[in-house]
C-alpha cells in the first residue's frame, strides 16, 4: 500500500466519529456530512471521541483502503469545528501523526493599510 501524500488531497472530518464504523459507514459520512466524493482519490481522516484512534479512508480505483492508528499514550490534536478543519497538506498530516497541533499555529494576517 502506497499513497503519495504530496499529491493527494487530504480532508479532516472535524469533531468525533464513531469508530465502530467501517469503510461503508465512513464513506457515507464523506458523501453526506462532508459533501465530498469518496471516489475522488482523496484521503479522509476521522478521529475517535477519546482522541486516541485515527482512521483514514481513500479510493485507489480498484477499491477502498482503510487504515487506522491507535496511540498508546497521548491524543491526536483534532479540530472540533468545520472552520478549523479544511483540506490539509501531506506535511500537516505528518505533523498530526507526530502529535504537533498545527491547528493552533499562527494564521496569516492581511492588512490593506497601516495607520
Amino acid at each position: 500500500m502506497t499513497i503519495d501524500l504530496s499529491k493527494a488531497k487530504i480532508y479532516i472530518r472535524p469533531g468525533h466519529t464513531d469508530m465502530r464504523k467501517a469503510v461503508n459507514g465512513l464513506t457515507l459520512l464523506v458523501k453526506e456530512k462532508m459533501e465530498q466524493d469518496p471516489f475522488s482519490g482523496s484521503v479522509y481522516l476521522f478521529c475517535s471521541r477519546n482522541g486516541k484512534l485515527l482512521k483514514a479512508v481513500w479510493w485507489d480505483e480498484t477499491g477502498f483502503w482503510m487504515s487506522q492508528k491507535r496511540l498508546e499514550k497521548d491524543r491526536f490534536p483534532w479540530p472540533s469545528t468545520a472552520e478549523e478543519a479544511l483540506e490539509i497538506t501531506g506535511e500537516e498530516i505528518r505533523m498530526l501523526l507526530r502529535g504537533i497541533d498545527f491547528f493552533k499555529a499562527h494564521k496569516a494576517v492581511k492588512y490593506k493599510r497601516a495607520s
